[in-house]
């Protein structure tokens, strides 16, 4: 007996820049405290989920030895409750949304947590490579396969596609724009848990000031600290001119800069997915349901390029079009990877429907918690619209794609 997977609830950390206020929290207390805050807000007791999915990139160090596993113990939930730690690059925790949804559907499970971490902070990218880093790569691979750094895949997209800097600095300064819009507005304010810094580094804002909205304060939460509870990452300062002096951050003729690339920061995220049934069986009330996935592989030295196949696939499966989905988050890993799956996509006359709060260059991009980010951001924005359906996106290293459509109740 099938069932569909139900999105109960979808909740995130605000996102912290690198060395920023999350920086004083470690990633596997960062988790806990979002999987503690995704369950008291539904007045779930903890001890009946049955799994966490949970995805992470870089598991070395406090992101080691199963982080998920760790996470569910910190939060202090029963031992019962399994996990397990997944890696698909940047789309880990979109992943864990499609093995937990793929979980109930088949009927195995009822009641799962899928979520993910990433610490850019204290884990550094690229710091479970080892000290060879890329020359550690098996031979066999690096004979049949160019494999480079990101950053050099995302000039060869703007290359190929013919992207201008200027047409990627002003994809990024919109970026923020949206951002900081959303923020002055209160739009994420839905989907944030707030999170206990204790009295490590920064001040957390707890209003809307980084927005140039109403002035909030820094709230002290005893016993031990803070609450952080707005993401610190969009750029108010920021302008054309700023972008435009900015250097290539890949290659001395380049057209990426750090401008037009994902902030490198701190943040989790969280999605409550539940069978039908034991969703009426625990008086869960559902937001919506993941209504198909898709996945695509791509050639790895372009790499960032299968967004608008995994998309195809994922809306082939659903039975459903480009038209029927009102809102589209594709992840900002880089200006050029959006401007290229607008393009191969037909969306180009639709922008104001693809990340309509910002994404990656302006939230930043917690590697292994940016798929159910991004879910969480897309269910809020399908609310908000009264819209039925929406579609998220993520491109991932070395040449792959991952899509999922949601549809609102």
């Amino acid at each position: 007996m099938t069932s569909h997977p139900l999105i109960v609830d979808a909740v995130r950390s605000p996102i912290g820049k690198r060395g920023g206020t999350l920086s004083s929290v470690r990633a596997d207390e960062l988790a806990a405290q979002v999987l503690d805050g995704l369950v008291s807000r539904q007045g779930l007791d903890p001890g009946a989920v049955q799994d966490v999915q949970m995805g992470c990139v870089t598991q070395i160090g406090e992101q080691a030895l199963n982080v998920g596993r760790m996470a569910v113990l910190i939060a202090g939930w029963p031992e019962t409750v399994c996990a397990a730690t997944i890696d698909r690059q940047c789309g880990s925790s979109m992943q864990a949304c499609l093995n937990a949804a793929s979980a109930i559907q088949a009927g195995h499970l009822e009641l799962v947590v899928a979520a993910g971490v990433e610490s850019m902070s204290r884990v550094p990218m690229g710091s479970n490579l080892g000290s060879e880093g890329f020359a550690g790569f098996s031979s066999r691979l690096l004979d049949a396969w160019e494999i480079v750094p990101q950053g050099i895949s995302a000039e060869v997209i703007a290359e190929e596609w013919d992207l201008s800097r200027e047409q990627l600095d002003a994809y990024s300064l919109e970026s923020h724009r949206r951002a900081l819009d959303a923020i002055a507005a209160g739009r994420f304010e839905e989907e944030i848990v707030p999170i206990d810094v204790g009295d490590g580094p920064g001040v957390a804002a707890l209003g809307r000031e980084a927005a140039g909205g109403p002035v909030g304060g820094a709230t002290a939460v005893e016993p031990r600290g803070t609450l952080f509870a707005v993401d610190e990452t969009p750029r108010a300062d920021t302008s054309a001119e700023k972008l435009a002096a900015l250097p290539p951050a890949f290659k001395p003729d380049g057209r990426i800069t750090a401008g037009s690339s994902s902030q490198i920061v701190d943040g989790a995220a969280a999605v409550l997915i539940a069978s039908e049934q034991r969703a009426t069986e625990l008086g869960l009330e559902p937001r919506g349901r993941f209504a198909s996935f898709g996945l695509a592989g791509v050639d790895p030295y372009r790499m960032l390029h299968g967004n608008p196949q995994a998309c195809e696939r994922a809306l082939a499966r659903a039975g459903l079009r480009w038209d029927d989905m009102s809102v589209i988050e594709v992840n900002e890993a880089f200006a050029s990877v959006v401007l290229q799956f607008a393009r191969d996509a037909g969306l180009e006359e639709r922008m104001g429907d693809v990340n309509p709060n910002g994404g990656g260059i302006s939230l930043g991009h917690p590697l292994g918690a940016t798929g159910a980010r991004i879910t969480a951001t897309l269910l809020n924005e399908l609310e908000r619209r009264a819209a039925r359906y929406g579609i998220a996106s993520m491109c991932i290293g070395q040449g792959q794609a991952i899509a999922a459509v949601i549809e609102r109740f």
